[in-house]
């Protein structure tokens, strides 16, 4: 949800209004599609990451708005916590060097805006959840001071009707309630963008779909939540519950969590768009006064204010974008897997492992999602991030297989002919998609680092659990500095 909104309270009123106007914005959205008002002449790509504020001690630092006025960079925003930030990239084309540009813009953005945040007292981190996040931090004190936040955490809360409740067994077990969603901002991803036309978009979120297991198994970089060794990608488990409006009744009756991974490949880009009318109740019913109906009539582009606000609410692992850019419509694939880190080459690379997976397998004359059922994607999923680059999952054609094996023997040449379809440079996917082959071969990605430079701090040494935390986080932010895919790390040392 990226949108300001000023309202704080809403009416019966207000929620009847707000559903006729999805429902309009639904039958003209139908309508679009049918007679083809979308731009796609070239395919762009799009790029955020979301960051972490750290102080000398690598404790979080509640001073994001400080920061953002230091930094002075429209490319950069706030997000849910006071100890987040968010950069968002332009995009671009994909084809010859294109992800070098992005490696080098990203780069340079994050060193001056890390320069200026130093002057404040703070620096940022690339890492799915802060390792030294504790309890403590989930007050709501910690929200973002813009309004939108408050106004979500409220609606949240009220629609669940209790306290949220965290319980994650992993290598050790974390229990925990907060009556905020606060613990939602410990969850901070990278994000990557694809514009497609409408007639790919089907294959393009199925084959997404199909393979974000693999994503966070070679991407997993969150093991660590409030001093508790969990998941290699705890990230999702912390997701799905922070963000859970229902109670454990309304769990019971199978009703539909808001932090979806789906139920069901696809055949339109409607179909998800529909499901969103369909399944789940607004959050914030905030009309525009615009007829969408009336703006195609009139030969316009409408905006879909409710019905794009409402999808905003809706936290799909891979989400479906409907935007209006210079007057005209695009649809994108918003790939929300992963999380941000551990350096900008690494998120280089998992962005080609990615791009070039979903065009190879999205060409496919026998599509991989017509050979495995949904559930089994999305079992892959979560033993993925539960388990990372020592999961097994289950492929066509192999059975269950370790996920390693699965990217060296079958993706991995898949997304190099991927990436050649999208016209990616020879030189440019053989450095990235090398990356991948050697995290697949060492086993090594950046949860593996964290968990293993944090044993090496706390099994052989004196110091306290929260402290080998943030001596492990001050190595791993020199690191990440340097730029070296994580692979390369060295282990830690006292």
């Amino acid at each position: 949800m990226g949108e300001d909104v000023d309202r704080r309270e809403f009416s019966r009123a207000d929620r009847t209004r707000y559903r006729v106007k999805v429902r309009r914005g639904l039958d003209a959205f139908e309508r679009m599609l049918r007679e083809a008002h979308f731009e796609f002449e070239r395919p762009m790509t799009g790029l955020e990451i979301e960051l972490n504020l750290v102080d000398e001690r690598f404790e979080p630092a509640m001073r994001n708005a400080e920061a953002l006025a230091a930094i002075a960079d429209p490319a950069f925003q706030t997000e849910l916590g006071q100890w987040n930030l968010e950069i968002n990239l332009a995009p671009r084309q994909l084809s010859g060097h294109g992800a070098s540009t992005f490696e080098s813009d990203v780069r340079a953005s994050l060193n001056a805006a890390e320069e200026k945040a130093r002057a404040v007292g703070t620096r940022q981190v690339m890492i799915g959840i802060l390792p030294t996040l504790r309890q403590e931090h989930m007050s709501g004190r910690a929200l973002s001071g813009n309004p939108r936040y408050a106004l979500l955490n409220e609606q949240i809360l009220a629609a669940r009707g209790e306290d949220l409740h965290l319980a994650i067994d992993g290598r050790e077990r974390l229990r925990a309630t907060s009556d905020t969603i606060v613990p939602e901002a410990a969850c901070t991803s990278t994000q990557f963008h694809l514009q497609v036309s409408p007639e790919q978009f089907p294959a393009m979120w199925n084959a997404a779909q199909a393979v974000a297991g693999v994503q966070i198994a070679v991407g997993a970089n969150s093991p660590f939540l409030f001093g508790k060794e969990l998941w290699a990608e705890t990230r999702v488990a912390l997701f799905e519950q922070a963000t859970d409006t229902r109670s454990e009744e309304l769990k019971a009756q199978g009703v539909r969590p808001r932090v979806w991974f789906g139920e069901r490949w696809i055949t339109s880009i409607f179909d998800l768009f529909e499901e969103n009318v369909r399944y789940f109740p607004s959050l914030l019913p905030i009309c525009s006064t615009e007829d969408p109906v009336d703006v195609l009539d009139r030969g316009d582009t409408p905006a879909l204010a409710e019905l794009t606000l409402h999808n905003g609410t809706i936290y799909r692992w891979n989400r479906p974008v409907y935007a209006v850019v210079r007057g005209r419509a695009h649809l994108r694939v918003e790939n929300r897997v992963l999380p941000a880190g551990p350096t900008v080459v690494d998120i280089l690379a998992n962005g080609a492992f990615f791009y070039g997976l979903v065009r190879a397998l999205s060409d496919e004359d026998r599509p991989v999602w017509t050979q495995m059922s949904f559930s089994a994607a999305e079992e892959n999923f979560h033993a993925c991030a539960r388990d990372g680059i020592a999961a097994h999952v289950y492929w066509p054609g192999l059975g269950q297989v370790p996920v390693a094996e699965l990217v060296l023997r079958r993706l991995l040449p898949l997304a190099h002919e991927g990436l050649r379809r999208w016209d990616v440079d020879t030189e440019e996917r053989e450095r990235l998609l090398g990356i991948i082959e050697q995290r697949c071969a060492t086993g090594i990605t950046g949860a593996g680092w964290q968990v293993r430079a944090f044993h090496d701090l706390f099994d052989t040494s004196s110091v306290s659990r929260d402290e080998a935390l943030r001596r492990m986080l001050g190595q791993y932010c020199d690191h990440m500095h340097a730029n070296q895919p994580v692979h390369t790390w060295p282990s830690a040392v006292g």
